[in-house]
């Protein structure tokens, strides 16, 4: 299986160098698309990685389980298909929702699933017992707070490669072919310090 790039390596070309491409100033106003500025760069999880991502969160029929930076949609089809949950994946990319969609579609749980463009730090992620993340290690810090504030007691947190900083230390960790996966879970202790 091909594997399909998880998020975008960089940002597209701006207006302006675009416009070091185009002919005349017209054709570039027709032609521009504005993009927004992505975090995290687009690398695919492995499915190993995933299998066992939903493992360690104990997976079932009774979760929704939403992914944050969703790329193609691999874990949220995955919940679905292998685990019976319902799921929702997060992305600013488009061209990634549109490959996730089109995913669950061939994987037949489109009636399970749900895929938005959204930023996930303007994503209420409340509904979900499970959120599924392969960001950065700074983008996992600065998301710490809103996941302790929404998530309710008893939801779970899994991470490829990245953790959550010292403040937040991970109640389990695994290696699956060389990747480090990292698991939490929300305590009231939690929603404390989101208060405070």
């Amino acid at each position: 299986m091909t594997s399909l790039p998880r998020r975008q390596t960089l940002t597209r070309l701006g207006a302006g160098a675009a416009g070091l491409l185009l002919p005349a100033a017209p054709l570039l106003a027709q032609t521009t698309v504005t993009t927004p500025s992505l975090d995290v760069p687009y690398v695919p999880t492995p499915q190993e990685v995933v299998e066992r991502m939903l493992q360690m969160a104990k997976v079932g029929k009774n979760d929704v389980l939403f992914d944050l930076g969703c790329g193609d949609g691999r874990i949220v089809v995955t919940a679905a298909k292998s685990h019976g949950a319902r799921g929702t994946g997060i992305d600013l990319d488009s061209e990634r929702i549109g490959e996730a969609r089109k995913n669950a579609q061939q994987a037949g749980v489109a009636d399970k699933v749900s895929f938005k463009v959204a930023d996930l730090f303007e994503t209420d992620v409340s509904a979900a017992s499970v959120v599924t993340l392969y960001l950065l290690p700074n983008v996992n810090t600065r998301l710490r707070p809103q996941l302790w504030k929404q998530l309710k007691v008893g939801s779970r947190v899994v991470s490829h490669a990245f953790d959550m900083g010292p403040e937040w230390p991970p109640e389990k960790t695994e290696s699956v072919e060389g990747r480090t996966i990292y698991y939490w879970t929300i305590k009231q202790a939690h929603k404390k310090a989101a208060k405070a």
